[in-house]
């Protein structure tokens, strides 16, 4: 583990050397490429340093004890400094091998999200938009930043569906456990006799793609305008500003009509696409590797039942991981952070066990 430890921390002093070089800084490719890098192994570099000045300690305190000729204080003071390094090493070589295990290469970027109504008619849609709501307020929280890409609204104030970009740093290592089938139990408004319905809405999760990965060829595409349609409200415009983006090769569609600028819909509609487009590739190397990956947290797939809300009883069970709480209210209203550091950790024990067994 140290010889690795070693290695990140020349390589973090390399790469602070790389930023300041002309040939970096006047590209922005390459300076780019090298901020992620720096970035992304700052973190185990600063704490291994952080343990390697305990272990100083230690031996700095150890040659004062040994000093017959050092004062009462002195020894007093290397004393205390002995015992409060000797103990904050167990817990330093801990999160350093938490901080070793692999990274995921998305966690960092923008994410896309796209919920969409499932089974349970007008109610999934109503839950399509709590959950949306949810969202919003999560990433409020967090300090990120949300622009809805499309809407379908139905007349009842529910999502058919809704795709939007969340920005902000490490967007995608929060929203990447989201993605799967939410299902919900309640009474429906719309259900006079009382009865609690089951539905489900559905959620996929896509880290942005830079501009830099996907390179796509403008005889691949089919852009066609139109006007955004809906129950009216303020997301719905009367001009042909909507976008429709078609990739030929995939089949893939892609409609942005949020914005009154034809310009900025083409724009987001772009991002999404090459962010689909990255999706399929990464999905087709992770297929090649799939044997490896039975530390990932649940499938991510959407057909894979996540997380059930249960109104009635103000319960929210996420069943990849048997976790269940009883405040319905603050989950619905944004307080995301308990179920998902509890996936996280999961995911980390699930790591850390495979790394041991490797």
């Amino acid at each position: 583990m140290f010889s690795r430890l070693e290695i990140f921390d020349k390589r973090y002093n390399e790469l602070e050397r790389r930023m300041y070089e002309p040939d970096v800084v006047s590209d922005p490719e390459s300076y780019q490429k090298v901020m992620r890098e720096h970035s992304a192994i700052e973190p185990v570099v600063l704490k291994y340093r952080e343990y390697k000045r305990a272990q100083e300690t230690i031996a700095d305190s150890l040659t004062i004890l040994e000093d017959s000729s050092a004062d009462a204080e002195l020894r007093q003071l290397a004393s205390l400094e002995l015992d409060e390094a000797k103990r904050s090493l167990p817990a330093l070589e801990e999160e350093l091998k938490i901080l070793l295990l692999p990274k995921d290469p998305n966690d960092e970027r923008n994410v896309i999200v796209e919920i969409r109504a499932g089974t349970g008619g007008e109610e999934s849609s109503l839950f399509a938009y709590d959950l949306f709501r949810m969202y919003s307020m999560y990433a409020e929280r967090r300090g990120y930043k949300l622009e809805v890409v499309s809407l379908n609204e139905t007349g009842l104030g529910g999502y058919k569906e809704v795709s939007f970009i969340v920005s902000g740093a490490g967007a995608y290592s929060r929203f990447k456990f989201e993605s799967g089938t939410h299902r919900v139990q309640r009474v429906p408004k719309t259900e006079s006799s009382g009865r609690i319905h089951t539905s489900a809405a559905t959620v996929a999760v896509l880290p942005e793609a830079d501009d830099v990965e996907i390179d796509i060829n403008p005889n691949d595409l089919e852009i066609d305008t139109f006007r955004s349609s809906g129950a009216g409200g303020q997301h719905i415009n009367k001009t042909s500003s909507a976008i429709r983006i078609t990739h030929k090769p995939t089949g893939l569609v892609v409609e942005c009509q949020d914005e009154r600028s034809q310009y900025k819909n083409k724009d987001k509609a772009m991002k999404v696409l090459k962010s689909r487009l990255l999706k399929m590739e990464q999905d087709k190397q992770n297929e090649a590797i799939a044997s490896d990956r039975r530390s990932q947290v649940g499938s991510g797939d959407r057909s894979e039942k996540i997380r059930t809300y249960n109104f009635p009883q103000s319960r929210v069970t996420d069943h990849r991981i048997g976790l269940t709480l009883y405040h319905l209210d603050d989950i619905m209203n944004g307080s995301l952070d308990e179920v998902i550091d509890a996936l996280v950790t999961a995911q980390r024990a699930e790591q850390l066990k495979e790394s041991i067994h490797h």
